[in-house]
């Protein structure tokens, strides 16, 4: 049967047909729809983990209890599973194990431009890499056999473009491994210093196998081109810069090009790539991000060949045809002529009637402090209108720069306090840890959590805070207020963000502690499917628009620098109007308004006062 599938869609797809049992993951842009996919399988049990590494240990265990397991997650995701995926890598398996990195080359939704099949390389970690929906869908298949039979976790490296183009795939059925029996075996899971060195030494052995497994992979194959009597030219490609090459290729020389399509690329098949290219006269090597295959090639030793990668093509960036046509001869593809001038920019905003507007609102007004931000939608305040954010590492990294920085001031005698903003989900993944850090070295820095009830930048899936699993079944919420109050937290404080007066209120009083603190903005995103939980705690929510009075409002434009995109000044009649279909009636511009202008659609009165 064929579908129509995303690459993440057919991951899913594989690792079903595989009988994976267990799914575990962090969402994650481009990676989040393949944990969202595997929960729609009955048979296979899938939750959403607090964070990556979490998701991997809970894959590991499932893999030794007996079962095929796998963890999937976008490519910093790995940076923090490293620490049990490095050492699950010596132990081997039991049920076979898969993980799933999605890289980013381009950085369409991440803070870098990691390349993860370093980290196969650095974990003799075997690594397949799709090039389109069908390969995704047979990798995954392909994985779970080699990782059983070659005792071993496989890695699939994903890309953008292959998670999120669909083409078509032929689908099968599944297939159901007996669960695998669990034995003790502390030699082989209890990784002590003594064992380790013994698995270390069975790696080498493991490493020659799957070389021999890559030199005979149908993932590896060669393309020839037709004879003649020209120039000899390779290309040497994987992943979706494998298409790319042959349209750009064929296009500028002809049928007579050949190439090697790379997707078992750990370990890589040295004598095949040596047997092609030293049948070349020319070889390029097509890759994103780094040189990762172009290296073992130069290392291969080849004489009579020029080898072209990076000295080419950019080190970075996406290789679509666009990139590869202008790298070879210096000429981009002809755009379609257009007036620039009536182009207009359209930065990335937080959504009308986004809770997090009031917190940041009034905090970007505050002098002498610093703002350590983290990784969400919330990160958009680092820009205008906010300007309230001044630095953004990685997830979870506010709390704890935020502690270094406010050392450094009390220390120095600087009289500036550090605020740390970070959101619900962000909190569950890595903040815990961080706030734990400032509690018992005794920073005093003022602690935001922005619990909107929802891990919102990645759309809106489950986590600890939520009160429901990846399959929307009810679980015990884990609540914020009682967990900061039990790792030491004194001053807490739970405020509705949309309340500018709550928000000054708060920081007021938090402001000279000598301890550290925590606010608590609880207010659901506006996106939400709401729970009857949220209406219930909720009481009124959303159910009144905001709407301006012509008559009143005086063109201030104040309302306006709160950011919220319903919010339209009309240059005619130099009145500011709410876009009705946007509104949410969160009244943050009601309150700012010095005329009073704002009021409500059904004629009631805003729900909080006017901000003085």
């Amino acid at each position: 049967m064929k579908q129509l599938l995303t690459g993440d869609e057919a991951i899913a797809r594989g690792a079903w047909e595989a009988g994976v049992k267990h799914a575990s993951a962090y969402p994650g842009t481009p990676s989040t729809e393949i944990l969202e996919c595997m929960s729609e399988y009955d048979e296979v049990y899938a939750e959403w983990a607090p964070n990556e590494k979490v998701a991997m240990e809970s894959a590991i265990g499932a893999s030794m209890a007996g079962v095929r397991s796998m963890a999937s997650m976008k490519h910093v995701g790995v940076n923090v599973a490293a620490d049990p995926l490095m050492t699950f890598a010596y132990m081997g398996v039991n049920g076979g194990a898969v993980i799933i990195t999605a890289d980013e080359p381009g950085m369409f939704s991440s803070q870098n431009e990691q390349d993860n099949r370093n980290y196969a390389k650095m974990g003799k970690i075997p690594m397949l890499e799709p090039a389109d929906s069908q390969e995704c869908l047979d990798m995954m298949k392909a994985a779970f056999d080699l990782s059983e039979e070659q005792n071993v976790i496989f890695m699939i490296r994903l890309v953008t473009r292959v998670c999120h183009s669909k083409s078509f795939v032929e689908t099968g059925d599944r297939v159901e491994p007996a669960v695998k029996e669990w034995a003790p075996d502390p030699l082989k899971y209890v990784a002590l210093p003594a064992h380790a060195r013994m698995l270390r030494v069975g790696i080498e052995d493991r490493q020659k196998r799957l070389r021999e497994a890559s030199e005979n992979s149908p993932f590896n194959y060669v393309e020839w081109g037709k004879e003649g009597a020209g120039e000899k030219i390779g290309v040497i490609a994987s992943g979706p810069s494998y298409w790319y090459a042959k349209e750009v290729f064929s296009d500028l020389l002809g049928e007579g090009v050949s190439y090697l399509k790379l997707g078992f690329t750990n370990p890589l098949p040295k004598d095949m790539m040596k047997d092609f290219a030293g049948k070349m006269d020319k070889v390029y090597i097509v890759e994103e991000d780094d040189p990762y295959i172009q290296e073992e090639v130069e290392r291969l030793g080849l004489t009579g060949v020029e080898i072209h990668g990076k000295d080419v093509f950019p080190s970075y960036g996406e290789m679509t045809h666009d990139v590869l046509r202008n790298s070879l001869t210096g000429k981009p593809l002809p755009l379609v002529d257009y007036d620039k001038s009536m182009i207009i920019r359209r930065p990335p905003s937080l959504c009308a009637g986004c809770p997090h507007r009031g917190l940041f609102y009034r905090l970007g007004k505050r002098k002498d402090i610093m703002i350590s931000g983290d990784i969400g939608c919330y990160t958009l305040a680092a820009g205008a209108p906010y300007n309230a954010m001044n630095s953004c590492v990685c997830m979870g990294a506010s709390i704890s720069v935020g502690h270094g920085a406010q050392k450094v001031f009390n220390r120095e005698g600087i009289n500036r306090k550090v605020v740390t903003v970070l959101g619900d989900s962000t909190f569950f993944h890595t903040g815990i840890n961080s706030l734990m850090n400032t509690v018992y070295n005794g920073s005093n820095t003022i602690n935001v959590i922005l619990d909107n009830r929802i891990t919102g930048m990645t759309g809106h899936q489950q986590n600890p805070g939520t009160g429901f699993t990846v399959k929307g079944e009810p679980t015990n919420m884990v609540d914020i207020e009682t967990l900061v109050k039990a790792i030491g937290i004194k001053h807490v404080k739970v405020i509705d963000p949309n309340d500018l007066s709550a928000v000054d209120k708060a920081f007021d009083e938090f402001m000279d502690l000598e301890e550290p603190s925590v606010i608590i903005t609880r207010w659901p995103c506006v996106l939400k499917k709401f729970s009857d939980a949220d209406l219930k705690e909720f009481p009124g929510l959303f159910q009144s628009k905001d709407v301006v009075n012509e008559e009143t409002c005086i063109g201030c434009k104040k309302c306006q620098k709160t950011g919220c995109p319903a919010l339209i000044f009309d240059e005619e009649k130099k009145k500011v109007f709410i876009k009705e279909t946007d509104c949410v009636g969160c009244d943050v511009c009601a309150q700012v308004c010095p005329v009073s202008a704002i009021q409500k659609s059904d004629g009631s009165q805003p729900k909080f006062g006017k901000y003085e």
